[in-house]
């Protein structure tokens, strides 16, 4: 199903025309298209140059580093592999000053590493679409980002197809499929449930894109 990018910008615009800067949440399961979504989002809002800007949660992954210390490497995209206290800072920043520059991290996914102030998110960007798993997620301390947004879009997608998904990305990393097979159901569908259960109830429900 294609979602319906006039009703969901129709939808934000309305938002924004309240506020001098909103924050759209984008949620969803591991490779239930937030990315994609929020990027056709981005564009057909009409980009940078109509004010709009996309943060991905992932750039707030913790270090390999840290990972390996916490024993949590085999676990990383799960919620407690993520710096929740950097974003709720930056998310805060970008709400209340929004007359400054403020720079947040991307994550490089050939690196897999988040690479600090690697996008900059001007005084002009007034739309800014804040896209990852656990945004809405009801738990601490991911519940206190709730009140940040203005607005939250939640991509429902069938657990099957998401396994589907999940398993042609790690295929298409040139992993072999019984590995692809291991990645996907060891880690990915654990954290994918997390979200098909776990999460607040948004504003509106995008249905099996």
């Amino acid at each position: 199903m294609t979602p319906d990018l006039d009703a969901l910008a129709d939808a934000i615009r309305a938002k924004h025309a309240d506020k001098g800067r909103i924050l759209v949440a984008i949620v969803g399961a591991p490779a239930s298209g937030k990315s994609t979504l929020s990027d056709r989002l981005y564009h057909h809002l009409g980009g940078d140059k109509a004010g709009a800007a996309v943060v991905p949660m992932d750039g707030f992954h913790f270090d390999n580093a840290v990972l390996e210390e916490r024993d949590l490497l085999e676990r990383k995209g799960a919620p407690e592999t993520f710096d929740v206290g950097g974003l709720k800072r930056t998310l805060i920043a970008l709400r209340d000053t929004p007359n400054e520059d403020v720079y947040v991290p991307l994550f490089d996914r050939t690196l897999e590493i988040s690479r600090g102030s690697a996008r900059v998110i001007t005084p002009n960007h007034t739309i800014i679409l804040v896209e990852g798993n656990y945004l809405l997620l009801d738990q601490t301390p991911w519940n206190g980002l709730h009140d940040l947004f203005d607005l939250s879009i939640y991509l429902d997608v069938p657990e099957d197809t998401l396994r589907e998904r999940l398993i042609e990305r790690w295929q298409r990393y040139g992993f072999d499929n019984a590995t692809a097979i291991h990645k996907a159901t060891s880690n990915d569908l654990p954290n994918a449930q997390t979200v098909i259960g776990g999460t607040a109830i948004a504003d509106i429900h995008v249905h099996n894109i």
